[in-house]
């Protein structure tokens, strides 16, 4: 039970932002390592991509995402992130005060770690894992002109299998995130020749729908059936193209309103028995909060409010699927 002294819990918080997202001022209320077997009914736990408050302290950062409802903050320990790795000794434990103090989950962050062999990255893992923390994204890797795709391929196995290894030691989970573009793992294909010799249990794959669709298109469902035995975290966001000066684009949009087709994407989770830790990513106009600004142009009751929409509509996605 949430024994924090609330006026609404956060389940009547997000029924009451339902009926008037608008018009309810949201600063006026106070303030497992496995894929585990589930049923229909079942909640997400989900945790909003700390990214999208980097406008606020790490107290106003924690009221806020409880208030809107999340079970906890995928938080940004990374360069330009919420904590820098510089300082994550220092920094990262008072990011976790703060959290509990409003009842999140000290669960997930978001990091530039892949390379173990520097002591910054190791040290980041270190804190994290003393700090409580199961599960964290890893840096995203490119293609070097200078080496060819099936070498790169075969050094990053490399590195991915001492990952895997120092993980097990501290008990953590690595997700390494599908990206579009000209990234390692754009296409499922290369995380599957890079995980393959892993054991599967402390790296894997924090899959990402919304590039997935973007790189496959039509034939995302069989990217996902190639990658599901890696899956330890997803992320949910939505896109589609339009026209931008006379230029097709991708366009970052409100769930629901893209290409994404979450009643089938959330089936098929289902179907293979994967329900873990969600981080909800809004990478539309929230007045630069979207791009991890410090200074927005946005009113704060608004870019909460339209935070607080998205998380409505993937809870109630995942029941309706």
């Amino acid at each position: 039970m949430d024994k924090r002294p609330n006026t609404y819990s956060r389940r009547d918080f997000a029924k009451l932002t339902a009926l008037g997202l608008g018009s309810i001022p949201l600063y006026s209320f106070q303030s497992g390592l496995e894929h585990r077997n589930f049923n229909a009914a079942d909640e997400l736990e989900v945790h909003l991509f700390s990214k999208h408050l980097q406008f606020l302290d790490y107290n106003a950062m924690s009221e806020a995402a409880a208030q809107m409802g999340f079970d906890g903050l995928d938080l940004t320990v990374r360069p330009k992130g919420h904590v820098l790795p510089e300082r994550v000794t220092v920094d990262l434990p008072k990011a976790v005060t703060a959290m509990k103090a409003q009842g999140l989950k000290t669960k997930l962050m978001s990091t530039a770690v892949w390379d173990i062999s520097k002591t910054s990255e190791k040290t980041v893992l270190e804190t994290a894992s003393q700090l409580g923390f199961t599960h964290y994204r890893t840096n995203w890797l490119s293609y070097p002109e200078d080496r060819s795709l099936d070498d790169s391929l075969k050094l990053y196995a490399k590195q991915a299998n001492a990952l895997e290894l120092l993980n097990a030691e501290l008990n953590l989970i690595g997700g390494y995130q599908n990206h579009a573009g000209n990234h390692v793992g754009a296409a499922i294909w290369d995380l599957d020749t890079i995980l393959k010799d892993l054991k599967g249990t402390h790296l894997g794959c924090q899959y990402d729908i919304r590039h997935a669709v973007v790189e496959g298109a039509k034939s995302w469902e069989l990217g996902l059936r190639r990658i599901k035995p890696y899956i330890n975290t997803i992320v949910i966001k939505d896109v589609k193209w339009g026209l931008v000066n006379g230029s097709w684009e991708l366009i970052n949009v409100p769930l629901g309103e893209g290409m994404v087709d979450f009643k089938r994407y959330f089936s098929l989770l289902k179907q293979y028995n994967i329900q873990v830790p969600v981080s909800l990513h809004v990478e539309y106009d929230l007045g630069g909060a979207e791009r991890g600004l410090n200074t927005i142009s946005m009113p704060r009751q608004e870019v909460l409010s339209r935070i607080t929409k998205d998380l409505i509509y993937l809870r109630q996605a995942w029941k309706d699927a």
